[in-house]
């Protein structure tokens, strides 16, 4: 056996309740700056990024992750992170101005879909969305309740 670990490409912490409010046009994998503090805890699942949405700055370039709330990690002490700090992302300069020129279209916002780790490194999943209407929310609702029907029938039909 070689002395690599094995690389876990799973997804840590998934943000569900993006997928049902916004229709999701657009995905870009981005890089995201932690502190030392912050590691340990998304690996333990103690992160949410449900509240979470992403800025765009055009002069310079960049882009902010807002809203993403890390918990503590109790070891660190005194040199403690804040949890609810703008973090950064980051992304070729070309993209970043892409997601700008998009998000100045109304009604289109960033959102952070996934948050895992790939080959040691912390990457984010941002979507381009655009927001749902409550009709759309309630369409969505029925597909997946007649989904979960049908998976039911045909799991008594097999018994």
């Amino acid at each position: 056996m070689s002395g690599k670990k094995a690389k876990n490409d799973t997804p840590v912490i998934e943000n569900r309740r993006a997928r049902f409010d916004y229709f999701i046009h657009d995905t870009l994998e981005a890089g995201i700056v932690l502190d030392g503090t912050e590691v340990k805890p998304i690996r333990a699942g103690n992160c949410s990024l449900t509240e979470g949405y992403v800025k765009v700055e055009p002069n310079p370039p960049r882009l902010l992750l807002f809203g993403m709330t890390v918990g503590e990690y109790a070891p660190a002490g005194s040199r403690q992170h804040a949890p609810d700090r703008a973090r950064t992302l980051l992304a070729h300069k070309a993209e970043i101005l892409k997601l700008y020129r998009q998000v100045m279209q109304k009604g289109m916002t960033i959102v952070p879909l996934r948050l895992y780790f790939k080959s040691g490194y912390a990457k984010v999943l941002i979507g381009m969305a655009e927001g749902k209407a409550a009709h759309d929310k309630r369409h969505s609702i029925a597909e997946r309740e007649a989904k979960r029907d049908i998976d039911r029938a045909m799991t008594r039909k097999r018994i």
